[in-house]
């Protein structure tokens, strides 16, 4: 019975599966193109909710950790063999996890400032055009108007 795990380390294996899995799901969705900011902030807010929500069982890893390391110093080679693969592949998935959690991130930030400097640039685009618009719909100088003339070509 020493070299068995408490019930407290079946429980948090639980639940840090059940996170991981879950998580893993969240990014698994297929992604579609959105050039709403907004959307695009809500998104990014959720996949920050995902990086704390993974980041609170970070304990709860740690404790499966080192309670495979007790296990392995106690418990025949097999048992602490099993352990140790399982540890090891909750790791794995806990870092592949994060690591596209961070990716996304970066990502989602980087279009977020790419679309609003977009949305800028069309905004100043669009008065710019506004503006040409007022002018070209302006009345021409008479023909003998030389000084008027010469303020149109400048302006032009």
């Amino acid at each position: 019975f020493d070299s068995l795990p408490p019930a407290h380390y079946k429980e948090t294996m639980d639940t840090i599966l059940v996170r991981i899995q879950q998580s893993e799901t969240k990014l698994s969705m297929p992604q579609v193109v959105v050039a709403e900011y907004e959307i695009m902030e809500q998104r990014l807010g959720e996949l920050k909710a995902l990086q704390s929500s993974l980041e609170e069982q970070q304990k709860g890893l740690n404790y499966l950790s080192t309670t495979v390391e007790d296990i392995s110093r106690k418990a025949p080679a097999e048992v602490s063999q099993r352990y140790r693969s399982e540890i090891e592949v909750i790791l794995g998935r806990w870092k592949k996890l994060s690591a596209q959690l961070v990716e996304h991130c970066q990502k989602l930030e980087e279009r977020m400032t790419k679309l609003q400097r977009f949305q800028n640039d069309t905004k100043t685009l669009k008065k710019w055009m506004a503006e040409v618009d007022v002018f070209l719909k302006e009345e021409w100088p008479a023909l003998g108007d030389s000084e008027a003339l010469e303020k149109q070509l400048e302006q032009c």
